[in-house]
């Protein structure tokens, strides 16, 4: 039976969280300069964003890896004036932002900037009750 056929019932839910993701990018060390010094990340060995360089994916890969293809959003706690200040201070263009959105658990505030390969950024914070489920408090 096929995943398309009708009468098939979808599970509960199979998926629990997000381990990794994977950014194919034109230069590693442009994109972790940008990453730790914007976003404040560190720079690790496998945690959860994956580096492959245009041309050197590892496989198996996407179908058709290209830096700037992604679109993802990232949940701070940080008051976003404060993080707006600090893109402004690192050069950041905002795209737009910010505005009211809908995240996975509810509404959220969102900043959208790109990446040195024009990934698209979302940078959100959740207030009241989605701010605590989002870490999952009870």
């Amino acid at each position: 039976m096929s995943w398309k056929e009708e009468g098939t019932k979808p599970p509960q839910c199979f998926i629990q969280s997000l381990d990794h993701l994977v950014l194919t990018v034109k230069n590693i060390e442009d994109t972790v300069g940008f990453y730790s010094k914007v976003l404040g990340m560190e720079v690790v060995t496998f945690k959860k964003f994956n580096l492959h360089e245009a041309g050197k994916e590892f496989e198996p890969k996407a179908r058709h890896p290209v830096p700037g293809s992604a679109d993802f959003c990232l949940i701070t706690e940080v008051p976003l004036e404060q993080l707006l200040d600090h893109l402004q201070a690192c050069g950041v263009t905002i795209e737009e932002g910010p505005v009211a959105r809908t995240g996975a658990v509810g509404p959220i505030t969102s900043i959208y900037f790109r990446d040195p390969d024009e990934n698209l950024i979302e940078v959100s914070r959740y207030s009241g009750a989605g701010a605590a489920a989002s870490r999952g408090d009870p």
